[in-house]
């Protein structure tokens, strides 16, 4: 019996793992009328799926699942926590040389597994990242969205030729 569910287990890992991730065509990057600060790295923060954390007998609490920041050679670059504090939901804000990166993340609408989204970091701005429905962008901003297939605004299409990252 042991070994049947141990089989099982194993496969259902092998096939998770070979399973493609859907990626977001359009880069998101910082919101556009954002005016540059004089700091030479630029910021990220990603609003994953949140997550139920539990700790002996305290009441549940929720915060945004960690994930990966790639860069633009596909080379694992970072693990982010995204946690503030031990009971914030805020997630983490990651500052970055300004260049393209890809995260993968956990998102709604995707049976909340992980998606690859191309972002662009541009010095002194903030690339948001929302991959959780609920994220209204200003009336009159349509085209500048990038939307996840199950149609939730993801963050701001990136109209920057930001040169690689080189990290």
């Amino acid at each position: 019996m042991k070994h049947g569910i141990a089989c099982a287990v194993g496969a259902a890992l092998i096939s998770a793992g070979c399973a493609s991730v859907p990626t977001l065509v359009s880069p998101v990057g910082p919101f556009p009328s954002e005016h540059e600060a004089s700091d030479p790295n630029g910021h990220l923060q990603v609003f994953s799926v949140m997550e139920a954390q539990s700790e002996g007998d305290d009441p549940v609490w929720y915060q945004h699942s960690g994930y990966v920041i790639y860069n633009e050679q596909g080379k694992r670059f970072k693990y982010v926590g995204n946690t503030t504090g031990k009971w914030e939901e805020t997630p983490q804000t990651v500052s970055l040389r300004a260049g393209r990166y890809a995260v993968k993340a956990r998102a709604e609408g995707y049976g909340y597994g992980v998606v690859n989204v191309p972002v662009v970091i541009e010095p002194g701005k903030t690339t948001v990242v929302h991959l959780e429905h609920g994220w209204n962008p200003p009336p009159g901003s349509g085209t500048e969205i990038v939307s996840a297939s199950s149609g939730y605004a993801v963050g701001w299409r990136s109209a920057s030729s930001t040169p690689s990252s080189e990290q």
